[in-house]
């Protein structure tokens, strides 16, 4: 019978989120410096005959409009981690909103990660020889956090009846 959201006992109940340190604000300030600084490129040349040269400043505010959109949208991206006394569930939401759920059984799973941790470093669960990359958008520091983490929530998991507090 499985055991409801009151009675689970939880372990680990962690949201990783991509960092992104540009505010909507910081975002509208930086796109109006630029739009500011192109069109009077473009201006000038324009009114030096060389009336191109505006066309390609509009652009190249426009593809830079379009490249900060696109980093703000892969910023939707989320993987949230739950150990519980059911299991490790995994739900992961992709930047266009579709999600998926992984449920594992915790028993023998490994945490996988290099300390110290290099620049090419990932967060791996393993488990019957297949493994899951956890964390891919995080710092190799902040991968290594969320892998002590989770093997210290693990070790409470497997940690004898009488011995949990």
């Amino acid at each position: 019978m499985p055991v409801s959201d009151d009675e689970a006992r939880i372990y680990l109940d962690a949201s990783l989120h991509p960092h992104r340190s540009l505010s909507p604000k910081g975002f509208a300030l930086v796109m109006a410096a630029v739009a500011l600084c192109g069109s009077a490129v473009g201006i000038s040349f324009f009114l030096a005959g060389a009336w191109p040269v505006a066309g390609f400043a509009g652009l190249e505010i426009l593809l830079l409009y379009f490249a900060f959109k696109m980093n703000f949208r892969d910023a939707r991206r989320m993987e949230h981690i739950r150990l519980t006394n059911e299991g490790l569930e995994i739900t992961r939401v992709k930047p266009n909103g579709k999600s998926s759920r992984v449920l594992l059984e915790p028993t023998w799973l490994q945490v996988l990660m290099d300390d110290p941790p290099e620049h090419h470093s990932q967060l791996v669960i393993a488990s019957r020889g297949k493994g899951l990359v956890l964390g891919s958008f995080l710092t190799p520091g902040e991968r290594l956090e969320v892998a002590k983490a989770l093997q210290d929530a693990l070790d409470r998991y497997r940690a004898p009846e009488h011995l949990k507090v």
